[in-house]
C-alpha cells in the first residue's frame, strides 16, 4: 500500500471484469478500508452532467434566505428536509460544526407496504428541479454503494449478496452539505466538521466542491484527500466496523476551516445504512480478532449515534 495516498479505484472493473479483475478489486479494496478507510473510486457510471447538476442545484437551495430555507425544518432529528447552520456537533464535541444541510431518504409509492418505514421526503418549492435532480443522484449512489457491498462480500467469507440484503430497502441519506463562510463571531473551536467517523456501513462521497476533507492516518497523521471532482469518495462507517469487528476500522476525518479565500464548501455525502431491522453482529470470518461488540439492531444503533451528535 503506497505511504500517504488514498488508493485510486475502478469499479467498472469490478462491475464489468472477468473473474481475475474482480478478485484483485476486491483485495484491493479490502486493502485500502483496512489501511486508510478510505479509497477513491473512479469509472462508477454516475454520468458527470448528474454530478454537477446536483451541485448547481445545491448552491441555488443554500442561497435562498434563511428563512425561507427554515420552513423546511422537520423534527429534532433531521433525518429528512433542512438542519440549520450549527446544529451538529461531532460526538463529544463541545462546541457545533459550521454547516448547514438537507436530508433527503429513500422513497417508496404509497400503496407500497414499506411507505411508512421512514419519514417522507421534504421537498422545497425551489428550485424547481430539487425533487428530479436528487432523486436520481441518491439512485445512482446507491447503485455504486451495493456494487461496493457486493466486492466486499468475498474477501469477508460472507454470501456473495449478505450485505445488499441487509442494505436494500435500508435507512439510506443522501445528505446536502453547505460550509459556509466562516463568520468573524465564529468560536475559534469551531470546525467546518470537527474529527468524528460516520455512523452507517459505507459512504460514498461525490468530491467536493472545495478543499478541506483530511483523514486520520494509522499513523496519527492528518492526510488531505483531494480528486477529480467527477470521481466518488468511499469511506467505511461504524456500522461496518462493528460487523467486521474492526477489522474493516471505521477512520476518523475531518473538515477544516478554509487556509485561503474565506469561501462556501459543497458537499453530498450518501451514506448507506442497513434496513432498520438489520441485525449488527459480528460476521463470522472476524470473531478473532478481539471479542466482538453484542449484537444490535441497526435502528437502535442509529437512535443510540444520533443522539450522541446532537440531533436527538
Amino acid at each position: 500500500m503506497p505511504a500517504n495516498r488514498v488508493p485510486e479505484l475502478s469499479l467498472k472493473s469490478f462491475t464489468d471484469g472477468d473473474t481475475r479483475a474482480r478478485q484483485a478489486f476486491t483485495a484491493a479494496l479490502m486493502a485500502g478500508l483496512r489501511h486508510y478507510g478510505f479509497i477513491i473510486l473512479k469509472d462508477h457510471g454516475i454520468k458527470p452532467h448528474v454530478l454537477h447538476d446536483a451541485y448547481a442545484v445545491s448552491r441555488e437551495f443554500f442561497g435562498l434566505t434563511d428563512e425561507e430555507k427554515r420552513r423546511y425544518v422537520r423534527g429534532v432529528d433531521g433525518q429528512r428536509g433542512f438542519t440549520p447552520f450549527g446544529r451538529e456537533h461531532a460526538k463529544d464535541a463541545s462546541v457545533a460544526d459550521l454547516k448547514e444541510f438537507w436530508h433527503i431518504g429513500r422513497e417508496f409509492e404509497h400503496a407500497s407496504p414499506l411507505a411508512g418505514t421512514f419519514p417522507m421526503n421534504v421537498w422545497p418549492e425551489r428550485p424547481a428541479a430539487f425533487r428530479s435532480t436528487f432523486l436520481t443522484l441518491f439512485e445512482s449512489l446507491e447503485r455504486a454503494g451495493f456494487a461496493m457491498l457486493d466486492a466486499l462480500a468475498p474477501a469477508l467469507d460472507v454470501d456473495p449478496d449478505y450485505f445488499r440484503r441487509m442494505a436494500t430497502n435500508g435507512n439510506s441519506i443522501l445528505r446536502l452539505l453547505h460550509y459556509p463562510p466562516i463568520p468573524r463571531h465564529a468560536d475559534p473551536n469551531a470546525m467546518r466538521a470537527a474529527p468524528h467517523e460516520d455512523i452507517n456501513l459505507i459512504t460514498i462521497l461525490v468530491a467536493a466542491n472545495g478543499a478541506g476533507l483530511e483523514l486520520l492516518d494509522r499513523d496519527g497523521k492528518w492526510l488531505p484527500i483531494e480528486t477529480d471532482p467527477e470521481n466518488l469518495i468511499v469511506d467505511a462507517g461504524d456500522m461496518l466496523a462493528r460487523i467486521t469487528n474492526n477489522v474493516i476500522p471505521a477512520t476518523t476525518h475531518r473538515v477544516v476551516n478554509p487556509q485561503g479565500p474565506n469561501v462556501s464548501r459543497y458537499s453530498m455525502p450518501f451514506f448507506l445504512h442497513p434496513h432498520p431491522d438489520a441485525i449488527l453482529d459480528c460476521i463470522p470470518s472476524c470473531r478473532s480478532n478481539k471479542t466482538p461488540a453484542p449484537p444490535i439492531t441497526a435502528i437502535d444503533f442509529l437512535k443510540q449515534r444520533l443522539k450522541e451528535i446532537g440531533l436527538a
